[in-house]
């Protein structure tokens, strides 16, 4: 057993996800091992996110119960990092005095160094580079002794982004587009798929943007396809989009390239064009909807996401009913739905009037309502069909089922033996219900 020990608590997106992976490689490199009991750990890492209020309250409540861990073992270290931290440095400080290192979301690469600093010192540190030249793009290889992975691998491709949505504080907290060369990420995804990855999703803020300040510069569809062709992967998903750089090119990559899942998260955020241009979203829902469309003609069964908000500052009935109309008209597969939270520093927080919270609520309920019934009618329209379901594990429901997921991201349990985990197996939907699919194994 290891002698020193990490907990690592993740709030917010799968960047952050990515990112406590590094962590906890970089920290393997040192001797440590991942704990579950962070009273056990000899250092607890707390990745925070603050693209909404609610992600960061609850980090903030996080870090006010681990004083309690320090108070009992002093010899703890309690480092903070993530978007909150980036944002909210002198105040995380200020108002946690038990907290030892506070880091940047560019500065994870240091932090073995500044770890060691902390504990040769015994003072708070804490460090923000301001660029990426600064602190170098430093991507640990997956042959790090930490390094575990399920059929199922991010993949960060960039960071960063360059479209400044008024109510968004990304570009803030994780800097300027910056992306990944392309031989570094075949190289990491080919790592990947040796310790057994069948599945990589590709991450980044804006991951349409892909390439472009390379030089020579790449396009994202152009590095879908060197994925294709020069990794085993079986298949690949990305995530986030944005609609005013989705190219024809990428739209044709779902029937082109057979390893793109037909599955697409593409935000649309809100349905009025006042809302929009307010958003400085630079599309108008017409201009969203062709984009639909135009998916739509090409593959015919894609899958379809989106974010949408309500209550942004200036909202109306009338514009959240243009909101109802795209959810009506588009008829996604999924819906992230949140109420709009003023974020520091953004432009949209200075915006007025505000939304009261009681119609926020009202909108919400009222979005997600109509959302669920279109969900659970899409996988009750699943029945009867036949699935190629690429199985990642043993199922949450127990009974001896497995789960997966079909190329269009749906989930599927059905009864099977654990040597199929990892394999691609077709499965016939016996039934449909609000957030998955009940499938019945076919037999070769």
């Amino acid at each position: 057993m290891a002698s020193k020990l990490l907990y690592v608590h993740t709030f917010g997106c799968q960047m952050n996800e990515y990112d406590s992976l590094r962590v906890q490689r970089l920290l393997g490199l040192e001797g440590y091992a991942v704990t579950e009991n962070p009273k056990e750990a000899d250092i607890i890492f707390v990745n925070t996110c603050s693209v909404r209020a609610k992600a960061e309250q609850k980090a903030y409540s996080l870090l006010g119960r681990l004083k309690g861990i320090k108070v009992r073992n002093p010899n703890a270290l309690l480092v903070v990092g993530g978007c909150v931290a980036e944002q909210q440095r002198e105040k995380i400080i200020e108002r946690f005095p038990h907290v030892d290192l506070v880091i940047g979301t560019r500065a994870i690469s240091r932090l073995p160094d500044m770890i060691k600093e902390v504990r040769r010192t015994r003072t708070q540190k804490w460090l923000f580079p301001e660029s990426e030249e600064s602190c170098g793009m430093e991507w640990l290889d997956s042959s790090s002794p930490m390094w575990k992975t399920g059929i199922v691998a991010s993949v960060t491709i960039m960071q960063g982004c360059d479209n400044f949505c008024t109510y968004c504080i990304v570009p803030y907290v994780r800097g300027r587009e910056r992306s990944r060369a392309p031989q570094e990420i075949i190289a990491e995804i080919r790592s990947l798929t040796a310790k057994g990855a069948k599945e990589v999703l590709l991450l980044g803020q804006n991951v349409n943007s892909y390439g472009k300040n390379l030089d020579p510069p790449i396009s994202f569809s152009e590095l879908i396809k060197m994925i294709a062709s020069e990794t085993d992967v079986l298949r690949i998903r990305f995530t986030t989009s944005h609609t005013k750089v989705l190219t024809e090119d990428l739209m044709k990559c779902f029937a082109e390239v057979h390893e793109l899942c037909p599955q697409l998260h593409l935000p649309f955020q809100a349905g009025s064009d006042r809302i929009l241009k307010k958003m400085n979203r630079k599309y108008t829902q017409t201009e969203y909807l062709r984009k639909i469309e135009r998916l739509r003609d090409i593959r015919p069964d894609i899958s379809l996401s989106a974010d949408v908000m309500v209550g942004f500052p200036g909202e109306r009935e009338e514009d959240f009913l243009e909101t109802l109309k795209v959810v009506e008209s588009v008829q996604f597969d999924n819906l992230f739905s949140f109420k709009y939270s003023d974020r520091p520093f953004t432009v949209a927080s200075r915006m007025e009037p505000k939304v009261d919270e009681k119609t926020k609520s009202r909108w919400l309920s009222t979005l997600q309502a109509l959302q669920a019934e279109i969900t659970l009618k899409k996988n009750l329209a699943e029945v009867g069909s036949l699935r190629e379901v690429l199985v990642e594990g043993k199922s949450k429901t127990g009974r001896g089922q497995l789960t997966g997921r079909t190329p269009q991201g749906r989930i599927v349990n059905f009864v099977g033996p654990s040597s199929l985990v990892g394999k691609i197996v077709a499965v016939r939907i016996v039934e449909g219900y609000a957030h998955s699919l009940k499938g019945k194994l076919i037999e070769e």
